[in-house]
């Protein structure tokens, strides 16, 4: 839940999402029976800033490294970019004052995912259904037009009692969304 503040010089509190307890599970990730689990999702929550932002993007590429992403990769880049405007977007639009604002990071590695979750308290302010039009010239409104191209697919729900979480999903694999075809129509590759 979302209710508390950070302390004033703002770091964040981690508090990463552990298995159920059970003799199965042994602590280097492997099953007992030969099976690999999955890697412990990220849990944080952040103030509702700018800097709280950075610090949410910088512990992604943390955990992206942990994860065996170096930072210079191509999916920890582009995790780094959907985490930066997801945060932004729950700085700017949905903040509520006095709330802080919550990232989840989770890695499916059978399905060559990474899912990111960032959890506001401002219900009310939804983002739209598709990514908005911007206008060349205009100094904001081209982050939904990011996530839309970098990810798999995205979205919003809403959660209870009060806010919605923004999600995203990144593919694992060399190949990304805009390889792929999922291009702005217009654009120009970079070369």
């Amino acid at each position: 839940m979302l209710t508390g503040t950070t302390t004033s010089d703002e770091e964040p509190r981690r508090s990463v999402a552990e298995a159920p307890v059970a003799e199965a599970v042994l602590l280097d990730g492997e099953a007992t029976d030969g099976e690999a689990t999955e890697p412990p999702p990220l849990t944080a929550q952040f103030a509702s800033s700018p800097r709280g932002a950075r610090h949410a993007r910088r512990l992604a590429v943390r955990r992206m490294e942990e994860w065996g992403y170096p930072p210079a990769s191509d999916v920890s880049c582009t995790v780094a970019l959907v985490v930066a405007e997801l945060t932004a977007n729950a700085v700017q639009h949905g903040r509520v004052p006095g709330r802080d604002f919550g990232l989840r990071l989770a890695l499916d590695e059978a399905s060559d995912l990474i899912r990111i979750e960032v959890a506001d308290a401002a219900a009310a302010k939804r983002p739209p259904a598709a990514p908005p039009s911007s206008y060349p010239d205009g100094e904001s409104g081209r982050g939904l037009l990011l996530v839309d191209v970098l990810a798999e697919r995205w979205g919003s729900t809403p959660r209870h009692p009060v806010g919605k979480t923004v999600w995203a999903e990144v593919s694992t694999e060399a190949s990304t969304t805009a390889e792929q075809g999922g291009s702005m129509a217009g654009s120009t590759p970079v070369q």
